[in-house]
Protein backbone atom coordinates (compact mmCIF):
# COMPACT_ATOMS: atom_id res chain seq x y z
CA UNK A 1 0.00 0.00 0.00
CA UNK A 2 1.42 3.28 -1.27
CA UNK A 3 0.05 6.27 0.75
CA UNK A 4 -0.10 9.63 -0.07
CA UNK A 5 -1.20 13.24 0.40
CA UNK A 6 -4.46 14.45 -1.45
CA UNK A 7 -3.46 17.51 -3.83
CA UNK A 8 -4.23 20.57 -1.95
CA UNK A 9 -6.66 22.96 -3.60
CA UNK A 10 -4.25 25.74 -3.22
CA UNK A 11 -0.54 25.73 -3.31
CA UNK A 12 0.99 26.77 0.14
CA UNK A 13 2.75 30.37 -0.12
CA UNK A 14 6.53 30.19 -1.61
CA UNK A 15 8.18 31.26 1.24
CA UNK A 16 6.88 28.41 2.75
CA UNK A 17 7.79 25.90 0.05
CA UNK A 18 10.94 27.89 0.28
CA UNK A 19 11.33 27.20 4.10
CA UNK A 20 10.97 23.33 3.56
CA UNK A 21 13.15 23.27 0.81
CA UNK A 22 15.72 25.00 3.00
CA UNK A 23 15.15 22.14 5.61
CA UNK A 24 15.68 19.57 3.32
CA UNK A 25 18.68 20.73 1.92
CA UNK A 26 20.32 21.17 5.16
CA UNK A 27 19.57 18.32 6.61
CA UNK A 28 21.02 16.52 3.78
CA UNK A 29 24.43 18.36 3.67
CA UNK A 30 24.48 17.90 7.16
CA UNK A 31 24.99 14.81 6.37
CA UNK A 32 27.11 14.16 3.93
CA UNK A 33 29.92 16.17 6.05
CA UNK A 34 29.43 13.02 8.95
CA UNK A 35 32.43 10.36 8.56
CA UNK A 36 30.25 7.59 9.09
CA UNK A 37 30.97 5.75 12.48
CA UNK A 38 29.78 2.43 14.03
CA UNK A 39 26.32 3.25 15.75
CA UNK A 40 26.56 2.47 19.51
CA UNK A 41 23.46 0.16 21.04
CA UNK A 42 23.68 1.10 24.97
CA UNK A 43 20.69 -0.54 27.47
CA UNK A 44 18.43 0.88 29.56
CA UNK A 45 18.25 -0.29 33.07
CA UNK A 46 14.76 0.51 34.99
CA UNK A 47 14.03 -1.03 39.13
CA UNK A 48 10.65 -0.54 38.92
CA UNK A 49 10.10 -3.97 39.92
CA UNK A 50 8.44 -6.23 42.97
CA UNK A 51 12.18 -7.88 43.31
CA UNK A 52 15.14 -6.49 42.44
CA UNK A 53 18.81 -7.89 41.16
CA UNK A 54 21.42 -6.71 42.36
CA UNK A 55 23.26 -3.88 41.00
CA UNK A 56 26.51 -5.51 40.81
CA UNK A 57 25.21 -8.34 39.14
CA UNK A 58 23.68 -6.11 36.70
CA UNK A 59 26.73 -4.39 35.91
CA UNK A 60 28.33 -8.10 35.37
CA UNK A 61 25.48 -8.88 32.89
CA UNK A 62 26.25 -6.39 30.94
CA UNK A 63 29.82 -6.73 30.92
CA UNK A 64 29.24 -10.10 29.78
CA UNK A 65 26.96 -8.97 26.89
CA UNK A 66 29.50 -6.53 25.82
CA UNK A 67 27.23 -3.62 26.42
CA UNK A 68 29.18 -0.86 27.46
CA UNK A 69 26.45 1.77 27.50
CA UNK A 70 23.66 2.41 29.74
CA UNK A 71 20.36 4.69 30.83
CA UNK A 72 19.58 4.53 34.35
CA UNK A 73 16.38 5.37 35.31
CA UNK A 74 16.44 4.85 38.93
CA UNK A 75 19.93 6.35 39.47
CA UNK A 76 20.24 5.96 42.89
CA UNK A 77 23.21 6.34 44.77
CA UNK A 78 23.82 2.26 45.77
CA UNK A 79 23.08 1.64 41.81
CA UNK A 80 25.50 4.31 40.85
CA UNK A 81 28.25 2.99 42.73
CA UNK A 82 28.15 -0.05 41.54
CA UNK A 83 28.95 1.44 37.86
CA UNK A 84 32.07 2.52 39.66
CA UNK A 85 35.56 2.38 37.47
CA UNK A 86 34.29 4.26 34.36
CA UNK A 87 33.84 0.47 32.19
CA UNK A 88 30.52 1.23 31.20
CA UNK A 89 29.37 4.93 29.75
CA UNK A 90 26.13 6.56 31.82
CA UNK A 91 23.31 8.45 30.74
CA UNK A 92 21.42 9.04 33.82
CA UNK A 93 17.65 10.44 34.11
CA UNK A 94 16.56 13.13 36.17
CA UNK A 95 13.00 12.89 37.51
CA UNK A 96 10.41 15.30 36.07
CA UNK A 97 9.01 15.52 39.96
CA UNK A 98 12.67 16.74 40.75
CA UNK A 99 12.67 19.22 37.85
CA UNK A 100 11.15 21.94 40.38
CA UNK A 101 14.00 22.28 42.11
CA UNK A 102 16.62 22.92 39.41
CA UNK A 103 14.41 26.33 38.03
CA UNK A 104 16.70 28.02 40.80
CA UNK A 105 20.13 28.50 39.14
CA UNK A 106 21.68 28.43 42.67
CA UNK A 107 19.92 24.63 43.12
CA UNK A 108 21.03 23.39 40.24
CA UNK A 109 24.43 24.40 40.66
CA UNK A 110 24.72 23.01 44.33
CA UNK A 111 23.64 19.90 42.73
CA UNK A 112 25.69 19.62 39.98
CA UNK A 113 28.91 20.49 42.24
CA UNK A 114 27.66 17.88 45.29
CA UNK A 115 26.16 15.31 43.25
CA UNK A 116 27.66 14.65 40.02
CA UNK A 117 31.16 15.81 40.55
CA UNK A 118 31.03 13.50 43.47
CA UNK A 119 30.19 10.53 41.64
CA UNK A 120 32.73 11.25 38.40
CA UNK A 121 35.83 11.39 41.24
CA UNK A 122 34.70 8.34 41.65
CA UNK A 123 35.38 7.13 38.36
CA UNK A 124 31.62 6.92 37.67
CA UNK A 125 31.62 7.56 33.62
CA UNK A 126 29.00 9.71 33.44
CA UNK A 127 28.31 11.20 29.97
CA UNK A 128 24.89 12.56 29.25
CA UNK A 129 22.19 13.51 31.77
CA UNK A 130 18.38 13.53 30.70
CA UNK A 131 16.89 16.54 32.94
CA UNK A 132 13.48 14.90 32.82
CA UNK A 133 12.02 12.21 30.56
CA UNK A 134 9.20 13.24 28.14
CA UNK A 135 7.96 16.06 30.64
CA UNK A 136 5.28 17.50 27.87
CA UNK A 137 1.74 15.81 27.73
CA UNK A 138 0.29 16.58 24.16
CA UNK A 139 -2.73 18.09 25.93
CA UNK A 140 -0.76 20.64 28.25
CA UNK A 141 -3.12 19.77 31.09
CA UNK A 142 -1.37 21.25 34.00
CA UNK A 143 1.87 22.76 34.45
CA UNK A 144 4.16 20.93 36.74
CA UNK A 145 6.32 19.94 33.95
CA UNK A 146 6.40 23.97 31.96
CA UNK A 147 9.80 24.76 33.58
CA UNK A 148 11.59 21.24 32.04
CA UNK A 149 13.38 23.79 29.65
CA UNK A 150 14.74 26.33 32.26
CA UNK A 151 15.78 23.19 34.30
CA UNK A 152 17.98 21.80 31.32
CA UNK A 153 19.11 25.54 30.79
CA UNK A 154 20.46 25.81 34.58
CA UNK A 155 21.79 22.33 34.60
CA UNK A 156 23.83 22.96 31.18
CA UNK A 157 25.31 26.65 32.82
CA UNK A 158 26.54 24.58 35.76
CA UNK A 159 28.17 21.73 33.84
CA UNK A 160 30.45 24.49 31.93
CA UNK A 161 30.74 26.34 35.38
CA UNK A 162 32.27 23.31 36.70
CA UNK A 163 34.09 22.81 34.40
CA UNK A 164 32.59 19.67 33.07
CA UNK A 165 32.48 20.65 29.42
CA UNK A 166 32.17 16.38 27.87
CA UNK A 167 29.07 15.74 29.86
CA UNK A 168 25.92 16.26 28.07
CA UNK A 169 22.89 17.80 28.97
CA UNK A 170 19.62 16.55 27.14
CA UNK A 171 15.64 15.99 27.33
CA UNK A 172 14.09 12.76 25.92
CA UNK A 173 11.10 13.88 23.66
CA UNK A 174 8.30 11.09 22.76
CA UNK A 175 6.76 10.39 19.50
CA UNK A 176 3.63 12.70 21.02
CA UNK A 177 5.88 16.18 20.38
CA UNK A 178 5.12 15.50 16.80
CA UNK A 179 2.27 17.35 15.33
CA UNK A 180 -0.36 14.86 15.01
CA UNK A 181 -1.91 12.71 12.02
CA UNK A 182 1.52 13.50 10.02
CA UNK A 183 1.14 11.26 6.36
CA UNK A 184 4.80 11.97 5.17
CA UNK A 185 8.17 13.46 7.00
CA UNK A 186 8.04 16.38 4.78
CA UNK A 187 5.31 17.69 6.50
CA UNK A 188 6.30 17.30 9.99
CA UNK A 189 6.72 20.16 12.94
CA UNK A 190 6.39 19.78 16.33
CA UNK A 191 3.03 19.64 18.49
CA UNK A 192 1.31 23.14 18.15
CA UNK A 193 0.74 22.71 21.67
CA UNK A 194 4.18 22.43 22.84
CA UNK A 195 5.77 24.34 19.40
CA UNK A 196 7.38 27.36 21.46
CA UNK A 197 8.53 25.18 24.01
CA UNK A 198 10.03 23.14 21.87
CA UNK A 199 12.15 25.79 19.49
CA UNK A 200 13.18 27.18 22.63
CA UNK A 201 14.30 23.31 23.78
CA UNK A 202 15.97 23.22 20.95
CA UNK A 203 17.88 26.61 20.81
CA UNK A 204 19.49 25.31 24.13
CA UNK A 205 20.93 22.30 22.54
CA UNK A 206 22.25 24.73 19.79
CA UNK A 207 24.47 26.47 22.33
CA UNK A 208 25.58 23.37 23.94
CA UNK A 209 26.16 20.94 21.04
CA UNK A 210 23.93 18.59 22.79
CA UNK A 211 22.17 15.92 20.95
CA UNK A 212 18.19 15.54 20.56
CA UNK A 213 16.89 12.68 21.99
CA UNK A 214 13.81 11.25 20.39
CA UNK A 215 12.02 7.67 22.21
CA UNK A 216 9.55 5.94 19.98
CA UNK A 217 8.02 2.14 19.78
CA UNK A 218 7.26 0.61 16.30
CA UNK A 219 4.52 -1.45 17.40
CA UNK A 220 2.75 1.19 19.49
CA UNK A 221 3.02 4.00 16.63
CA UNK A 222 1.98 1.47 14.14
CA UNK A 223 -0.80 0.05 15.67
CA UNK A 224 -1.97 3.86 17.15
CA UNK A 225 -2.43 4.73 12.93
CA UNK A 226 -4.24 1.51 11.55
CA UNK A 227 -1.07 1.21 9.72
CA UNK A 228 -0.05 -2.29 8.55
CA UNK A 229 1.84 -4.14 11.12
CA UNK A 230 4.82 -5.29 9.27
CA UNK A 231 5.81 -1.73 9.09
CA UNK A 232 6.93 -1.91 12.63
CA UNK A 233 9.75 -4.25 11.03
CA UNK A 234 13.04 -3.48 9.75
CA UNK A 235 12.43 -6.48 7.18
CA UNK A 236 9.08 -5.74 6.44
CA UNK A 237 7.01 -8.09 4.40
CA UNK A 238 4.35 -6.51 3.15
CA UNK A 239 3.52 -3.80 0.06
CA UNK A 240 2.74 -1.20 2.92
CA UNK A 241 4.82 1.60 2.43
CA UNK A 242 4.72 5.63 2.34
CA UNK A 243 5.55 7.68 -0.35
CA UNK A 244 6.38 11.14 0.56
CA UNK A 245 5.80 12.56 -2.60
CA UNK A 246 7.84 16.33 -1.42
CA UNK A 247 11.15 14.92 -2.61
CA UNK A 248 10.10 11.12 -3.72
CA UNK A 249 11.70 9.66 -0.34
CA UNK A 250 10.09 6.02 -0.18
CA UNK A 251 9.46 4.49 3.81
CA UNK A 252 9.43 1.02 4.02
CA UNK A 253 9.52 1.46 7.99
CA UNK A 254 7.97 3.46 10.79
CA UNK A 255 11.65 4.06 12.19
CA UNK A 256 13.17 5.39 9.21
CA UNK A 257 9.28 7.71 9.22
CA UNK A 258 9.13 8.62 12.23
CA UNK A 259 13.26 9.73 12.83
CA UNK A 260 13.08 11.53 9.49
CA UNK A 261 9.79 13.65 10.75
CA UNK A 262 11.88 14.80 13.73
CA UNK A 263 14.72 15.80 11.75
CA UNK A 264 12.43 17.86 9.75
CA UNK A 265 10.78 19.07 12.70
CA UNK A 266 14.17 19.89 14.55
CA UNK A 267 15.15 21.80 11.02
CA UNK A 268 12.16 24.09 10.91
CA UNK A 269 13.01 25.21 14.72
CA UNK A 270 16.11 26.19 12.88
CA UNK A 271 19.07 24.08 13.91
CA UNK A 272 19.43 21.32 11.15
CA UNK A 273 22.80 20.69 12.44
CA UNK A 274 21.31 18.62 15.64
CA UNK A 275 22.32 15.21 16.49
CA UNK A 276 19.45 13.37 16.43
CA UNK A 277 19.73 10.32 18.83
CA UNK A 278 17.27 7.18 20.09
CA UNK A 279 16.68 7.72 23.92
CA UNK A 280 14.57 4.56 23.58
CA UNK A 281 13.60 2.04 21.23
CA UNK A 282 12.05 -1.51 21.79
CA UNK A 283 10.01 -4.77 21.31
CA UNK A 284 7.11 -5.68 24.03
CA UNK A 285 6.88 -10.11 24.40
CA UNK A 286 3.33 -10.00 26.22
CA UNK A 287 0.18 -8.29 27.61
CA UNK A 288 -1.07 -7.48 23.76
CA UNK A 289 -1.58 -8.78 20.16
CA UNK A 290 1.82 -8.88 18.16
CA UNK A 291 3.84 -8.57 22.03
CA UNK A 292 5.61 -11.99 21.60
CA UNK A 293 9.32 -12.96 21.93
CA UNK A 294 9.29 -13.88 17.98
CA UNK A 295 8.35 -10.82 17.13
CA UNK A 296 11.10 -8.95 19.55
CA UNK A 297 13.91 -11.05 18.01
CA UNK A 298 12.73 -10.37 14.83
CA UNK A 299 12.55 -6.52 15.01
CA UNK A 300 16.00 -6.77 17.15
CA UNK A 301 17.51 -8.85 14.34
CA UNK A 302 16.78 -6.52 11.74
CA UNK A 303 16.86 -3.34 13.82
CA UNK A 304 20.46 -3.47 15.83
CA UNK A 305 22.54 -4.03 12.19
CA UNK A 306 20.57 -1.17 10.47
CA UNK A 307 21.53 1.30 13.44
CA UNK A 308 24.82 -0.35 13.53
CA UNK A 309 25.81 0.52 9.90
CA UNK A 310 26.23 3.59 8.07
CA UNK A 311 23.03 3.16 6.10
CA UNK A 312 20.80 5.70 7.38
CA UNK A 313 18.09 7.46 6.95
CA UNK A 314 16.68 9.12 3.46
CA UNK A 315 17.08 12.77 5.05
CA UNK A 316 20.54 11.45 6.53
CA UNK A 317 22.33 8.84 3.98
CA UNK A 318 25.52 7.58 5.19
CA UNK A 319 25.20 8.14 8.62
CA UNK A 320 25.42 5.81 12.06
CA UNK A 321 22.31 6.13 14.67
CA UNK A 322 23.35 6.08 18.62
CA UNK A 323 20.19 3.70 20.30
CA UNK A 324 19.35 2.50 24.02
CA UNK A 325 17.63 -0.87 23.75
CA UNK A 326 14.10 -0.65 26.12
CA UNK A 327 14.58 -2.55 28.36
CA UNK A 328 17.50 -4.77 30.10
CA UNK A 329 14.42 -6.69 32.12
CA UNK A 330 10.82 -6.78 32.75
CA UNK A 331 9.30 -4.55 35.57
CA UNK A 332 6.02 -5.37 36.87
CA UNK A 333 5.69 -2.24 38.31
CA UNK A 334 5.28 -0.05 35.60
CA UNK A 335 2.15 1.24 34.46
CA UNK A 336 -0.45 -1.99 33.83
CA UNK A 337 -1.95 -0.32 30.79
CA UNK A 338 -1.40 -0.97 28.16
CA UNK A 339 -0.78 -4.61 29.04
CA UNK A 340 2.69 -4.42 27.10
CA UNK A 341 4.46 -1.73 29.44
CA UNK A 342 5.49 -4.42 32.06
CA UNK A 343 7.18 -6.93 29.08
CA UNK A 344 9.51 -4.47 26.94
CA UNK A 345 12.48 -6.67 29.16
CA UNK A 346 15.06 -8.68 27.45
CA UNK A 347 15.10 -10.73 30.38
CA UNK A 348 12.61 -11.82 32.57
CA UNK A 349 12.60 -10.17 35.79
CA UNK A 350 14.59 -13.34 37.21
CA UNK A 351 17.85 -12.51 35.11
CA UNK A 352 16.47 -15.41 32.43
CA UNK A 353 17.13 -14.03 28.64
CA UNK A 354 13.76 -14.46 26.23
CA UNK A 355 14.95 -14.77 22.58
CA UNK A 356 18.68 -14.36 20.33
CA UNK A 357 19.86 -10.95 20.04
CA UNK A 358 23.28 -10.13 18.80
CA UNK A 359 23.86 -6.48 21.38
CA UNK A 360 26.99 -6.32 18.89
CA UNK A 361 24.55 -5.32 15.83
CA UNK A 362 26.39 -7.31 13.48
CA UNK A 363 23.21 -9.44 12.58
CA UNK A 364 25.02 -12.87 14.14
CA UNK A 365 21.25 -14.97 14.53
CA UNK A 366 22.62 -17.56 16.72
CA UNK A 367 23.74 -15.64 19.64
CA UNK A 368 21.97 -16.06 23.16
CA UNK A 369 22.51 -13.55 26.00
CA UNK A 370 23.91 -14.12 29.48
CA UNK A 371 22.14 -15.71 31.88
CA UNK A 372 22.71 -13.25 35.28
CA UNK A 373 24.77 -14.61 37.57
CA UNK A 374 23.86 -15.40 41.20
CA UNK A 375 20.40 -15.23 41.18
CA UNK A 376 18.54 -16.86 43.93
CA UNK A 377 15.23 -18.13 43.52
CA UNK A 378 12.40 -18.40 45.72
CA UNK A 379 11.54 -21.99 47.13
CA UNK A 380 9.45 -23.90 43.88
CA UNK A 381 6.06 -23.04 45.36
CA UNK A 382 3.12 -21.82 43.78
CA UNK A 383 -0.40 -20.24 44.89
CA UNK A 384 -3.13 -21.74 43.07
CA UNK A 385 -7.46 -21.86 43.44
CA UNK A 386 -8.85 -24.04 45.14
CA UNK A 387 -11.23 -24.96 42.64
CA UNK A 388 -14.35 -23.97 45.44
CA UNK A 389 -16.41 -21.82 43.08
CA UNK A 390 -19.63 -21.57 45.47
CA UNK A 391 -19.19 -17.96 45.77
CA UNK A 392 -18.59 -16.69 43.10
CA UNK A 393 -18.65 -12.84 44.43
CA UNK A 394 -16.17 -13.93 47.27
CA UNK A 395 -13.80 -15.25 44.09
CA UNK A 396 -14.01 -11.85 41.92
CA UNK A 397 -13.34 -9.44 45.07
CA UNK A 398 -10.20 -11.97 45.73
CA UNK A 399 -9.11 -11.27 42.52
CA UNK A 400 -10.06 -8.23 42.15
CA UNK A 401 -7.52 -7.77 45.53
CA UNK A 402 -5.10 -9.45 43.97
CA UNK A 403 -4.55 -7.62 40.92
CA UNK A 404 -3.78 -4.65 42.86
CA UNK A 405 -0.26 -5.95 43.42
CA UNK A 406 0.31 -8.88 41.42
CA UNK A 407 0.72 -8.36 37.79
CA UNK A 408 -2.68 -9.93 35.56
CA UNK A 409 -1.46 -8.26 32.15
CA UNK A 410 -0.62 -11.55 30.81
CA UNK A 411 -4.03 -12.39 30.92
CA UNK A 412 -4.98 -9.54 28.43
CA UNK A 413 -6.44 -10.32 24.71
CA UNK A 414 -2.98 -11.34 22.94
CA UNK A 415 -1.45 -11.86 25.69
CA UNK A 416 0.64 -15.27 27.23
CA UNK A 417 -2.48 -16.46 29.06
CA UNK A 418 -5.45 -15.27 27.54
CA UNK A 419 -6.73 -18.24 26.95
CA UNK A 420 -7.06 -19.90 30.50
CA UNK A 421 -10.16 -21.65 31.91
CA UNK A 422 -11.53 -20.05 34.91
CA UNK A 423 -10.04 -22.02 37.27
CA UNK A 424 -6.30 -21.17 36.16
CA UNK A 425 -7.18 -17.62 35.72
CA UNK A 426 -8.09 -17.26 39.19
CA UNK A 427 -4.68 -19.33 39.62
CA UNK A 428 -2.94 -17.43 38.00
CA UNK A 429 -3.77 -14.23 39.65
CA UNK A 430 -3.63 -15.47 43.13
CA UNK A 431 -0.16 -16.59 42.32
CA UNK A 432 0.98 -13.26 41.24
CA UNK A 433 0.13 -11.64 44.39
CA UNK A 434 1.95 -14.54 46.18
CA UNK A 435 4.98 -14.28 44.10
CA UNK A 436 5.03 -10.34 44.75
CA UNK A 437 4.79 -10.77 48.54
CA UNK A 438 7.69 -12.99 48.47
CA UNK A 439 5.71 -16.29 49.64
CA UNK A 440 5.45 -14.80 53.29
CA UNK A 441 2.93 -14.94 55.96
CA UNK A 442 1.05 -11.95 57.62
CA UNK A 443 -1.18 -11.38 60.14
CA UNK A 444 -4.03 -13.18 58.43
CA UNK A 445 -1.47 -15.66 57.88
CA UNK A 446 -0.15 -16.94 54.58
CA UNK A 447 -0.61 -14.86 51.87
CA UNK A 448 -1.97 -17.61 49.78
CA UNK A 449 -5.24 -17.72 52.47
CA UNK A 450 -7.42 -15.79 50.04
CA UNK A 451 -10.27 -16.12 52.57
CA UNK A 452 -9.97 -20.09 52.17
CA UNK A 453 -10.02 -19.82 48.10
CA UNK A 454 -6.36 -20.52 48.02
CA UNK A 455 -3.54 -23.54 48.23
CA UNK A 456 0.07 -23.58 48.14
CA UNK A 457 1.56 -26.60 45.70
CA UNK A 458 4.87 -27.86 44.64
CA UNK A 459 4.42 -28.76 41.05
CA UNK A 460 4.69 -25.89 38.65
CA UNK A 461 0.95 -25.45 37.08
CA UNK A 462 2.13 -23.45 34.50
CA UNK A 463 0.05 -24.12 31.22
CA UNK A 464 1.48 -23.97 28.08
CA UNK A 465 2.27 -20.86 26.41
CA UNK A 466 1.42 -19.37 29.93
CA UNK A 467 4.23 -19.34 32.62
CA UNK A 468 3.25 -18.76 36.05
CA UNK A 469 5.93 -17.34 37.46
CA UNK A 470 8.65 -17.98 40.30
CA UNK A 471 10.54 -14.83 42.20
CA UNK A 472 13.54 -14.03 42.75
CA UNK A 473 15.27 -13.93 46.30
CA UNK A 474 15.77 -10.03 46.94
CA UNK A 475 18.84 -9.51 48.46
CA UNK A 476 18.77 -5.62 48.71
CA UNK A 477 16.43 -2.56 49.10
CA UNK A 478 17.03 0.97 46.40
CA UNK A 479 18.73 3.24 48.16
CA UNK A 480 16.70 7.08 47.36
CA UNK A 481 19.93 9.21 48.19
CA UNK A 482 21.49 8.91 44.82
CA UNK A 483 20.47 11.57 41.65
CA UNK A 484 17.17 12.86 43.56
CA UNK A 485 15.63 11.68 46.21
CA UNK A 486 12.09 11.30 44.80
CA UNK A 487 11.43 7.56 43.55
CA UNK A 488 8.20 8.60 41.97
CA UNK A 489 8.59 7.04 38.07
CA UNK A 490 8.42 9.51 35.43
CA UNK A 491 6.94 7.67 33.07
CA UNK A 492 3.66 6.85 35.31
CA UNK A 493 2.24 10.51 34.78
CA UNK A 494 0.42 10.54 37.44
CA UNK A 495 -2.42 8.09 35.74
CA UNK A 496 -1.40 4.58 37.81
CA UNK A 497 -4.13 3.81 40.39
CA UNK A 498 -6.81 4.87 37.69
CA UNK A 499 -5.38 2.55 34.93
CA UNK A 500 -5.35 -0.12 37.37
CA UNK A 501 -8.49 0.07 38.12
CA UNK A 502 -9.42 -0.38 34.42
CA UNK A 503 -7.14 -3.02 34.04
CA UNK A 504 -8.90 -5.15 36.82
CA UNK A 505 -12.68 -4.70 35.63
CA UNK A 506 -10.92 -6.14 32.46
CA UNK A 507 -9.81 -8.84 33.97
CA UNK A 508 -12.52 -9.64 35.67
CA UNK A 509 -14.66 -9.52 32.71
CA UNK A 510 -12.39 -12.04 30.95
CA UNK A 511 -12.96 -14.74 33.88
Amino acid sequence: MVLRRKKSSRDPPLFLTALKTTAIVAILIYSSSLTPVEGVIGMSWGRQTTHRLIPSMVVDLLLQNGIRHVKLFSPSDNVLKAFAGGEIVITLIFPNEGLVNLVYPDMAAYWVDTKIRSYLDQKINIKTMYIGSEPFTPDKKGDSNLNANQALRNVQDALKANGHIDVAATTAHFTDMLAPNIQKPSEADFHPNWKDEMVEFVGLLNRTNAPFVMDMFPMYFVSQRGWDIEFAFMDNMSNFTIVDDANGFVYTNVFEFVYDSFLTAIAKAGSPNLELKVGQIGWPTDGFPGATTANAERFYRGFLPYVAGTKGTPLRPGISIDVFIYSLADENLNSPTPGFQRHWGVYRADGEPKFNIDFTGRGHTDVFPTTAKGVVMMPKRWCVFNGDTSNLTKVKYEVEDACKVGDCTTLLPGGSCDNLDYNTNVSYVFNEYYQAMAQSTNVNGTTCDFQGLGKVVMEDPSVGSCRFPLEILSAETADTNGVTRQQVDERFRGVFRLLHLMLIILVLELI
